[in-house]
């Protein structure tokens, strides 16, 4: 199967939950400046995702860019993983709602630790799909980045459960580190260019 077809649906599907989350924020009833002051938790809540949402994005292009082939394994792990992406807006938009309170920030940890599980279990069948000697086998090997937000997301679930502002600083922290592009896998498809 052609990897074409994957990465438009996939390309789809992100700019459908970046679509949805910007819709949960309804313009303000009153015509004054203050009156934009309950958007701010809303606001916030959509920045922060849409930048895991674009970073996602971007990551996901250079792990397809290379890839020759698709099989079955891949097209369900790759649905597996836009599943847990697809939940984003939701938590999003409870949070917002309700100010980063301790059920929705907890809710929303729990979807970006899956999101980034099913992100991993997509890179490993890729990986199976190009052989054991692949270039990005060696690369994920020494993926300390992946390492440590996976335990910041834990930290952030635990947290949240005690001080939604540690929880917060924990999902704001993975944001940040992948801000910067994971040039690892960038480098490996524009050497074989």
């Amino acid at each position: 199967m052609n990897k074409g077809r994957l990465e438009a649906f996939s390309d789809g599907v992100l700019a459908i939950i970046i679509t949805i989350m910007i819709l949960e924020i309804k313009a303000p009833e009153g015509h004054q400046f203050a009156d934009l002051k309950p958007l701010i938790p809303k606001f916030l809540s959509y920045i922060l995702s849409f930048i895991y949402v674009g970073i996602y994005w971007n990551n996901h292009h250079y792990l397809l860019h290379g890839l020759l082939r698709v099989n079955g394994k891949i097209l369900w792990s790759n649905l597996h993983f836009l599943f847990w992406l697809s939940l984003i807006p939701v938590s999003t938009a409870w949070m917002g709602e309700h100010n980063f309170e301790k059920a929705a920030m907890t809710m929303y940890g729990v979807v970006l630790l899956l999101s980034a599980i099913s992100y991993i279990i997509l890179q490993y069948n890729i990986v199976c799909i190009e052989g054991k000697d692949s270039a990005l086998r060696r690369v994920l090997k020494k993926d300390y980045k992946g390492k440590i937000s996976l335990v910041l997301y834990v930290i952030g679930i635990v947290t949240a459960f005690y001080n939604q502002w540690i929880s917060g600083a924990a999902y704001f922290t993975v944001a940040m580190l992948w801000l910067i592009p994971d040039k690892r896998i960038e480098n490996i498809f524009a050497s074989n260019e």
